[in-house]
């Protein structure tokens, strides 16, 4: 579980939607089914976008270390560390 990629999935997902339909406008189309269509992407795009970005940033931490996290079943404890 992944909790820094859940934190990130609200802001990257407003500056997605606001990119696609930035880009939208550029492209010359400025309809609503654009602004839907931009919206729409930005909203699937939102988690993974959010997931890579954050397993960025514990990849360039020098204090971040993987391999102290215990490997546990399949469902993770809500009270365990970050992994």
């Amino acid at each position: 579980m992944d909790r820094f990629s859940i934190l990130l999935t609200i802001p990257v997902g407003a500056v997605a939607t606001g990119a696609f339909t930035i880009l939208a406008f550029n492209l010359g189309f400025y309809a609503w089914p654009a602004v839907i269509g931009a919206a729409v992407l930005g909203f699937a795009l939102s988690w993974p976008l959010a997931y890579v970005i954050s397993r960025r940033v514990k990849r360039q931490d020098p204090n971040w270390d993987e391999t102290r996290v215990e490997r546990t079943g399949t469902v993770p404890n809500p009270a365990a560390r970050e992994v």
